[in-house]
């Protein structure tokens, strides 16, 4: 591979010109980018890399999200990174926060030069002739590297789940999706009601109950929440007395302690811990009816995400009669509001759509190898970080149970375990070969956005390296000694026949 940013043979499609390489070219400058580039420049600091984010600023999610309250719903001990601690008061912190904290991780870490903003990739193909991927930009131009490393998560920027609600065109008030919340919005004084029950939701009906005449959180279902405290007593009592990452690692591994075994008991005892939330639903709201009404889900905790509610807000919304929940179906839309299925009408000047996110692999890149379109679904996931028959390309998803840098982290640190292997050896390709059988889904939730999207993703093996488990403290075990050689074939650069076909 080469060691430093360079144009190599390959006509650009846009100038001209010859096409920039690159070592490594990681997609996204979110959480998950700018932590893969750290651990890129620390453990392979002669890699050439560029990030390429589609957008113009850092933080991807964290940039991206700007309703009111948006927050994160994992503590920031286990969500920041391992190799810089978070030094806030705040263990549930504001979006504005913590995209503050990977801007300075990136400039910290001198990662802010690779990085090119509004540059948005739309498709990558493999040349299995040259070993090298040939990425097409928005605006027509290439770039080539020999790995890519997908860090865009799992959701799709541009469009979000709306449903086709009818009567909408009569509604006479806002209607808005947080996903793109409008700058100029006032709701102040305004009858609002938030369409869902998920974690946005959660989040905006006690923060726009502050200003609004009343906010309805209008649910089909309910879901099962559950009540930290905006600050951790353990985090702030080790930073007395101990230096700031050692503080960092005492309650990074309290909070992963305490979730996974919350996680574990879930599954194991799910009828007592669907007591255990009931029961601080019934102590915050005062009304044991109320809660059976509202907070009492169809579906065993952790088939869906469970939803954080800091200082429990959302309860100390509805009690102080500046928030509501309505559990029931929507009939229509009329001018004045929302038309339920049991005849009430709920009216609204505004409302909220938090109905979910559209999910996309790999930020929606059109992938194909020698010309042959990818169908990603039709793959298999090896160990959750690279695709079954598909060269030199990893992609980064976190945890559905916990912090999602908690298991980006590993990836990262998986993937530079594995481009060693190919310096070490003299490769230059690997490739993950194909399970004999595919099982479960990648995403292996009953929520309505997960479920959607199944046939976009990998599924998973039968068996190790094919298995995906959500266990942090079981990948952070296994994941770092893993053998980046089984069921991997790799292979060395092929001999150009001619500077011709180098440049073809």
């Amino acid at each position: 591979m080469s060691r430093s940013g360079k144009s190599l043979a390959g006509k650009d499609g846009e100038t001209g010109g010859m096409a920039e390489h690159f070592d490594v070219v990681i997609i996204g400058a979110g959480l998950s980018g700018i932590g893969a580039a750290w651990r890129l420049q620390e453990q392979l600091p002669g890699k050439s890399y560029a990030i390429l984010e589609a957008r113009d600023a850092i933080g991807g999610t964290w940039d991206l999200f700007r309703y009111p309250g948006v927050r994160s719903d994992s503590d920031m001990f286990t969500l920041s990174y391992p190799f810089r601690p978070w030094r806030d008061a705040e263990s549930i912190a504001p979006g504005e926060k913590i995209r503050r904290y990977i801007e300075e991780t990136a400039a910290e870490g001198g990662i802010l030069p690779h990085i090119r903003f509004g540059t948005k990739v739309v498709s990558a193909d493999w040349s299995s002739l040259l070993s090298r991927w040939t990425l097409r930009l928005a605006g027509g131009t290439t770039m080539t590297c020999d790995f890519v490393y997908a860090c865009a998560g799992y959701y799709s920027y541009d469009t979000a789940y709306q449903p086709d609600f009818p009567g909408l065109e009569e509604f006479s008030g806002q209607l808005v999706h947080p996903q793109f919340w409008p700058e100029d919005l006032s709701y102040a004084g305004k009858k609002v009601v938030v369409i869902g029950s998920g974690a946005t939701a959660v989040t905006l009906v006690p923060a726009m109950a502050a200003d609004a005449a009343h906010v309805t959180m209008l649910q089909r279902s309910p879901t099962y929440m559950t009540v930290l405290p905006p600050r951790d007593i353990v985090a702030d009592a080790a930073r007395r007395v101990l230096p700031a990452k050692a503080a960092n690692r005492v309650a990074r591994a309290k909070n992963l302690l305490i979730t996974q075994g919350f996680y574990q008991l879930a599954r194991r005892r799910p009828k007592r811990v669907r007591q255990i939330l009931r029961a601080f639903a019934v102590h915050a709201l005062k009304d044991p009816a109320y809660v059976d009404e509202h907070f009492n889900p169809a579906y065993e905790p952790w088939d869906q995400r469970l939803c954080v509610i800091p200082d429990g807000d959302l309860y100390q919304a509805i009690r102080s009669g500046k928030a509501s929940v309505v559990t029931d179906h929507i009939a229509s839309f009329e001018p004045a509001g929302i038309r339920l299925k049991s005849g009430e009408l709920l009216e609204a000047d505004v409302v909220v759509s938090a109905t979910g996110l559209s999910l996309i692999p790999m930020g929606g890149i059109q992938a194909s190898i020698d010309g042959t379109p990818i169908d990603i679904g039709e793959h298999a996931a090896y160990r959750g970080i690279m695709l079954s028959g598909v060269p030199n390309l990893a992609y980064c998803i976190g945890y559905v149970n916990a912090s999602w840098t908690l298991r980006a982290d590993l990836v990262h640190r998986y993937v530079m375990r594995l481009l060693k292997h190919l310096d070490r050896h003299g490769y230059a390709v690997a490739t993950p070969d194909n399970p004999e059988e595919q099982g479960r889904p990648l995403l292996d939730l009953s929520s309505g956005y997960v479920q959607r999207a199944l046939d976009k993703f990998p599924r998973q093996g039968n068996r190790d390296p094919w298995l995906v488990r959500q266990n942090y403290l079981r990948d952070v075990l296994a994941l770092p000694r893993a053998d980046v050689t089984r069921d991997m074939t790799f292979s060395r650069h092929p001999v150009p026949a001619s500077v011709e076909e180098l440049a073809s």
